[in-house]
């Protein structure tokens, strides 16, 4: 009978923190999303739509995440060898951290290579609910005009995000 219990709250569990993958993926960011502000790791104010303009020709691996994110952390590995693999294309990072402390110590810490860029832990921003914002990390995959070629993916060796990439680099 324990086993049962144990089987079912579990089930449970898993059901009831499962990501929900959003049922439309989307090509592009909404003009409200895009002006968004972020700062810059040299302390410069910049519109999301000015980020992202900025990488236009190329493709774009878009990292949402934190320091405190647990799945962040423990999947950086993946996500540097996907780094690794792909010298062509701009890995972006915008951490949800908390603090901008917190988020330059990470940098620094985990020692990420990219460009980055600090949100603060704004789950309700235009930005976050343009992309259905329910899990960090959270990669998206910008094609060179800008346009969203992989609208969700939560892990780095997920195999669609190789294939989004190969895809693109072909053209």
């Amino acid at each position: 009978m324990k086993k049962i219990f144990s089987v079912i709250a579990i089930m449970v569990g898993l059901f009831t923190f499962a990501q929900k993958v959003p049922t439309v993926m989307k090509t592009e960011f909404s003009t409200l999303a895009l002006q968004d502000q972020v700062e810059s790791i040299d302390g410069k104010e910049l519109l999301i739509d000015e980020v992202l303009k900025s990488y236009n020709g190329k493709v774009v691996v878009l990292d949402l995440w934190a320091t405190w994110c647990g799945d962040c952390i423990t999947g950086m590995p993946k996500l540097k060898e996907l780094k690794a693999n792909n010298p062509n294309v701009a890995f972006v990072y915008f951490s949800m951290d908390k603090t901008q402390e917190a988020w330059k110590k990470g940098i620094e810490k985990y020692k990420i290579e990219g460009d980055h860029y600090y949100m603060g832990n704004n789950w309700k921003s235009e930005f976050s609910a343009s992309i259905d914002l329910n899990w960090i990390p959270r990669y998206i995959i910008l094609d060179q005009n800008g346009k969203i070629a992989k609208y969700y993916s939560v892990k780095a060796d997920d195999p669609e995000v190789q294939a989004t990439i190969d895809r693109l680099m072909i053209k």
